[in-house]
């Protein structure tokens, strides 16, 4: 998420969504920046022994499909982990679960989207699983902070004022920074009502309209900055949500003029949003940075660890794979970095 930092300078954008997990292909210009086949074994009592025989040897090729998991002992990442984390088997993951297509519930209440899907794959070298445990966006640093979870990862986007633990708005140090291990790109976007753009193609001519955004993301903090750009007697009137769900639900209703979200957020919203009916992108997405996996700031085994597992899923094509699954391919990254956000 394109998320600022709010006071406990935390977060990166999100949006819940209840939808299927649709797959569009999402193109803007930006100034900002397997499943295994199952074997079909035949009746005949000769062809299912030599089945058998081959699986036997070949071992069972779709057990971790689902968990993103495998033995620790046939891992190739896994001595890069930290031992007590290698003993638990499991990297607890902060987020903020309600950000389509980046992390959200499907209709059956599982975890799905972009970085669950990147985090299976990530486990698959690392010989553990990622569990996802939900929180709001502006708690997740100090969640991080404070032990409850290992890792944050939640289109977080990485910034200085996260890496250094200031609050973007007053400039202050509040707590301890963070690491950030870069894995993708994405620029913010502005959204309307379908057919109602209320002649909103650019920031400043928000002045003088209704904005809902996700409280604590950049989408928050380029809403301010730019009210106080505004003439006087024409600000923008923001409000601020816990999550993008609920700012894409007053849109809808009619309560504000526009929208800001992350880019691949706004255009999932545009697309499976009421069939489609629902919202129209307004202008060019801006603010291109990196989104990141934050990390406490001393945890450099883990830190490490995750940016090789990432490299590695890039290298071997299973990001690209995630990313084409989801239609954010714009965003890809040639490899892993640390603490590249500005």
């Amino acid at each position: 998420m394109t998320h600022g930092d709010a006071a406990q300078a935390v977060a990166g954008p999100k949006g819940n969504s209840t939808h299927p997990p649709e797959e569009p292909t999402m193109t803007a210009s930006t100034t900002r920046r397997t499943t295994a086949a199952r074997s079909r074994l035949a009746a005949v009592g000769a062809i299912a022994v030599a089945g058998a025989l081959l699986l036997t040897g070949c071992g069972d090729q779709t057990k971790d499909n689902d968990s993103g998991s495998s033995e620790t002992s046939a891992a190739p990442l896994a001595d890069k982990l930290p031992q007590t984390i290698r003993d638990k088997g499991v990297i607890k993951v902060g987020s903020d679960i309600a950000y389509a297509p980046v992390e959200f519930k499907d209709g059956s209440g599982k975890t799905v989207g972009i970085d669950p899907d990147l985090a299976a794959a990530m486990g698959k070298q690392l010989g553990v699983t990622f569990e996802f445990e939900n929180g709001t966006f502006d708690t997740l640093l100090g969640g991080l902070r404070s032990d409850r979870y290992d890792i944050a990862m939640s289109a977080m986007t990485d910034t200085k004022d996260r890496q250094e633990g200031v609050d973007s708005d007053t400039g202050k140090k509040v707590g301890e920074g963070v690491d950030f291990v870069d894995y993708f790109t994405a620029g913010v976007s502005i959204y309307t009502k379908k057919g109602d753009d209320q002649g909103i193609k650019t920031w400043a001519d928000l002045c003088g309209k209704k904005l809902v955004v996700q409280r604590g993301t950049v989408s928050h903090d380029l809403a301010k900055a730019e009210a106080e750009k505004c003439p006087a007697g024409k600000t923008i009137t923001i409000e601020a949500f816990d999550n993008d769900q609920q700012a894409q639900t007053r849109l809808r209703a009619g309560g504000a003029d526009a929208g800001s979200s992350d880019f691949p957020v706004a255009a999932y919203a545009v697309k499976t949003s009421g069939g489609g009916k629902d919202f129209q992108l307004v202008g060019e997405q801006v603010d291109a940075a990196p989104y990141g996996i934050a990390v406490a700031k001393g945890d450099t085994e883990l830190r490490d660890a995750i940016k090789a597992a990432l490299d590695a899923v890039i290298e071997n094509g299973e990001y690209q794979k995630v990313l084409e699954k989801w239609g954010v391919t714009e965003g890809a990254v040639e490899e892993a970095t640390i603490n590249g956000g500005k």
